[in-house]
């Protein structure tokens, strides 16, 4: 089972917030701009958005780019644990 799916990264990549960023708390994914995200959950942060849009190509948003990514951010998420 997925942590981080790619509507996780939809959300993140469309979130009206310029610094959107993905925390991942208490068994789901949530979007929240950066100063909404206390110390409490800041261990918890998986990406902020502008570098996730650094990793896509050019206004890519294809369901394939959204699964890699999500992918890799599934990945960070299950190490965070550790």
């Amino acid at each position: 089972m997925s942590l981080i799916d790619y509507e996780c990264v939809r959300q993140l990549l469309q979130s009206e917030h310029p610094d959107a960023t993905l925390v991942y708390v208490r068994g789901e994914c949530v979007v929240l701009p950066a100063n909404e995200v206390d110390d409490a959950h800041k261990m918890l942060v998986i990406a902020r958005r502008d570098e996730i849009a650094a990793r896509l190509p050019e206004g890519e948003l294809s369901d394939q780019a959204l699964e890699d990514l999500a992918i890799r951010l599934d990945n960070v998420a299950r190490d965070l644990g550790d």
